[in-house]
């Protein structure tokens, strides 16, 4: 699943609208049914923790930790692997796997990334229901965001609301939202975090707490942005993540992203030469180093 850094030109929250009407171009029907679906689900979002095992400091009660990830073709935005891993916790290992190609066809249009990849993970979660369903994930750690979005209701959000399962957004760089930005500050900030754990608070302009930049491990600086998807609430959210840990990046999303990498390069129709290497592969990409982190 990408994570995209929106350009400064990218339009706001509330802001599409506007901008339409100023330059005379309406929103096309597309784009307003999936602003109005948006917003539907958006309501259903719960910010809270839900579960019994959510309010114990050591989660006891959770035993099935689950991933989500889409791998692209490199080159090729139409095929995709969509990955569903579950894992035990807190041992992390793998208890199942769902790796499928899928042809994407809707279009990427910025804020509205769920409605081209949420649909796949779906129906991987519902497969598990119908064909494994006692190994059904009690959370899903999605990678990309919750409520750290332009509209405040990213990936992690609307995958939670369609399955109604704790989801937790967590990406590998910063959405510069309601004022976030990557700066010289934000890069003090991040160099302030020394220890596994350390983290800051992402503040927006409008005095919300989007998310949580968090340190979760001592071999990498390189941080993790953690956001409420549905039905937890952000501290619990940080701390699972970093339970999840073993390397920068937690073990569920690691373990969807390396199987779904896996399963392209086996796919007769996929062209090994247009696919990032596995992370065991001596040609080790930049996203790959960065599961090892």
């Amino acid at each position: 699943m990408q994570n995209r850094l929106l350009p400064s030109t990218t339009l706001r929250r509330g802001q599409e609208g506007k901008t339409a009407a100023l330059t005379g171009t309406p929103l096309s029907p597309r784009r307003r049914g999936s602003r109005r679906e948006q917003a539907r689900l958006k309501a259903s979002v719960v910010e809270e923790d839900t579960e019994e095992w959510q309010k114990d400091a050591r989660f006891a009660g959770l035993e099935r930790v689950g991933g989500v990830d889409l791998s692209y073709i490199k080159g090729d935005d139409s095929r995709a692997c969509a990955s569903l891993v579950v894992l035990s916790f807190p041992a992390l290992e793998v208890l199942y796997q769902d790796c499928r190609m899928v042809a994407v066809s809707a279009p990427y249009v910025a804020g509205f990334l769920a409605f081209r990849e949420v649909p796949f993970l779906v129906e991987a979660v519902q497969r598990l229901q119908q064909e494994e369903p006692q190994l059904q994930p009690q959370v899903l750690l999605v990678d990309g965001n919750g409520l750290l979005h332009p509209r405040g209701f990213g990936t992690a959000c609307h995958l939670g609301v369609l399955t109604d399962l704790p989801c937790i957004g967590v990406a590998k760089n910063l959405l510069q939202v309601d004022g976030l930005v990557r700066d010289e500050l934000h890069r003090e900030q991040v160099c302030s975090l020394q220890r596994s754990g350390e983290t800051f608070p992402l503040t927006g302009t409008s005095g919300k707490v989007l998310g949580m930049v968090l340190r979760s491990c001592n071999n990498s600086s390189k941080p993790l942005y953690v956001s409420v998807g549905h039905r937890v609430s952000l501290d619990t959210a940080v701390r699972l993540v970093r339970a999840c840990c073993r390397f920068r990046i937690p073990e569920p999303i690691r373990q969807a992203d390396i199987r779904s990498r896996e399963y392209l390069r086996k796919q007769p129709c996929a062209p090994l030469e247009g696919l990032e290497a596995l992370p065991a592969s001596p040609e080790s990409s930049k996203k790959e180093a960065e599961l090892e982190d």
